[in-house]
């Protein structure tokens, strides 16, 4: 949805005029951009604010938006919103006191009951062993892991802290390759390779949500179709999967260095010697999911 055809009209006379009734109708416009930005967020149904509440708030990060764009960037309007529609309902959330420490808490008990057990076991735990090691019901665990989605929600949470801002998002170590130094750039390669090899670690389901989610841009109730699950198990699985690779990203950055490069350097020398071998055939195999009605292909 770039600013192209009646939308770069609309925008070249609202930018020159700043007329009101221009900047309602170009909030009209992007309006359905803040509720696919919102259902991406992971809320799930069970939260204690309506969807349409958070629309509202994510409205005020258009609006915004709009009054900020400037035409002449090669940047579209739809790259330029989403991170501040986003924002502003993040910061609502926090305002209203979303993240209190019992919950907190609970997300970092949840974090290190996970690595404790994987550590232990050599494997992506299950949802039994973890529930055993924070001593709760599988019940209880996965109401935890929804409890939690409100807290961590998502890979845009900073790795070392849930509440800090300066911190990189888990994301951005896979997309961003640029760096003010050296010493910050060679940081973030680590993260990454080490990111991708806890991805590549993860349960088959759970790599293909994230899949889903990030790469394809699906939203939860999109994603539950395609697994054939409820929106709101999308939300404990989703969860699980960060909190997997925030465990992980953890341990990373308290190893000794040494031991982290020669970890990191080993995975990958692993990961390429399985691409080496791995027949074409397989290589370029393919997945077609059916989401929404239109076809997505995964590479797996």
């Amino acid at each position: 949805m770039s600013a192209t055809g009646v939308r770069s009209d609309l925008w070249a006379e609202f930018i020159e005029t700043r007329e009101q009734k221009l900047r309602e109708e170009l909030i009209t416009e992007y309006a359905p951009l803040v509720r696919f930005v919102v259902g991406r967020l992971g809320i799930p149904p069970t939260s204690l604010l309506e969807f349409d509440d958070l629309v509202s708030y994510g409205m005020i990060g258009l609006i915004n938006a709009i009054d900020r764009f400037e035409t002449g960037r090669d940047v579209p309007f739809e790259a330029f919103a989403t991170p501040r529609i986003r924002g502003a309902v993040i910061d609502h959330l926090r305002s209203l006191n979303w993240q209190p420490r019992a919950a907190v808490s609970r997300v970092r008990q949840v974090e290190a009951a996970l690595a404790s057990v994987e550590q232990r076991m050599g494997r992506p735990a299950k949802e039994e062993e973890v529930a055993g090691e924070l001593g709760v019901s599988v019940e209880r665990y996965r109401q935890m892991l929804v409890d939690a989605s409100t807290t961590v929600l998502s890979l845009d949470v900073p790795i070392n802290s849930l509440q800090d801002d300066e911190m990189s998002p888990l994301k951005d170590l896979l997309e961003d390759e640029d760096a003010p130094g050296p010493a910050e750039a060679a940081e973030r390669q680590e993260l990454a390779i080490a990111l991708s090899a806890a991805i590549d670690q993860l349960p088959e389901r759970e790599r293909l949500l994230l899949a889903l989610y990030y790469q394809e841009e699906l939203t939860m109730k999109e994603i539950s179709k395609v697994l054939s699950v409820s929106e709101s198990r999308v939300c404990q699985l989703h969860m699980q999967a960060i909190m997997r690779l925030r465990g992980v990203l953890h341990t990373h950055r308290t190893e000794d260095p040494p031991q982290v490069e020669k970890q990191t350097t080993k995975r990958a020398q692993q990961k390429a010697e399985a691409q080496e071998k791995q027949p074409a055939s397989q290589a370029e195999e393919t997945k077609e999911v059916v989401a929404g009605g239109k076809r997505k292909r995964l590479v797996s």
